[in-house]
């Protein structure tokens, strides 16, 4: 794998074997598992619960990440800026005691998250991907991070390197009562609208198997041999059903957030922001 020079990686390239993963509307399934390994950091959960309450406004919340997602991999350069720029003006209002929203190394796990999270689900529905352009897919998912403000030498060089950070990072990993607060409005939020509500419980099953063994069993999230089951059951029918739905259903998210942000921009309105509780 040839060093990564980040530096390349600039919002004026569009990142095509990014855009490959992030355009599978399939990858929504993967927030709860994105959320929580970043809420196992002490810090990060610290600063959702004191700045943030996930009971409330869920929708919102979701359209708030999914935009900056999708900009990222998806957006014209200006709309790339304009995004940034309201990602670190709601960032200054965040910090307190022991964190700050902009922490580098903060921030380089969020970005971990959203990269693990996404190409591991889209390898158990499509297959792993070949090495040379995971390596292109690991390139491009730098965005993520450098758009936060993480230096790019922050982004280890190679998959490899990336590994060892990661397996260091869930070492230290800690689950406690802020994390059980945010898992418990994420996954259990009866506040939530009809159309989340009903996918809870699959988002739980999902969730379960996905997580880190211990990190799943710090959440407290079921597990049995008859879950196991269930859930290998509804991957298979992931696996046969969903490579086979029509382009347009598949990507039906990435064109809905992109058509939202753009008429926020040409209104003026929140594109990033969410109401205060």
């Amino acid at each position: 794998m040839a060093p990564l020079d980040v530096e390349k990686i600039s919002m004026e390239q569009p990142p095509e074997n990014l855009q490959r993963i992030m355009r599978e509307g399939i990858l929504l399934a993967t927030g709860a598992v994105a959320i929580l390994l970043q809420m196992a950091n002490p810090k990060i959960a610290q600063g959702v619960i004191e700045n943030s309450n996930f009971a409330n406004r869920p929708a919102d919340r979701l359209r708030a990440t999914m935009t900056y997602m999708y900009c990222m991999a998806f957006g014209t350069p200006e709309e790339k800026r304009v995004v940034v720029e309201r990602i670190h003006r709601v960032h200054k209002r965040i910090n307190g005691p022991g964190y700050t929203a902009d922490d580098a190394e903060l921030q380089l796990w969020v970005a971990a998250t959203l990269y693990v999270a996404g190409v591991d689900l889209y390898e158990k529905v499509f297959g792993e991907l070949e090495s040379n352009v995971a390596d292109e897919v690991y390139k491009e998912y730098a965005i993520m991070a450098t758009s936060l403000r993480v230096p790019p030498h922050m982004w280890p060089e190679s998959r490899q390197a990336f590994w060892e950070y990661w397996e260091g990072q869930i070492q230290k990993l800690e689950i406690g009562a802020h994390a059980r607060s945010v898992a418990k409005d994420l996954i259990y939020n009866n506040k939530a609208p009809l159309w989340i509500r009903v996918n809870l419980p699959i988002v739980r099953l999902l969730t379960a198997e996905w997580l880190p063994a211990p990190i799943s069993e710090a959440y407290g999230l079921k597990t049995s041999r008859e879950r196991k089951q269930l859930y290998n059951v509804f991957m298979g029918l992931i696996r046969k059903v969903y490579p086979n739905l029509p382009v347009f259903i598949r990507e039906y998210a990435l064109r809905y957030y992109l058509k939202d942000m753009r008429h926020r921009m040409r209104k003026e309105r929140r594109v990033l922001e969410v109401k205060a509780r």
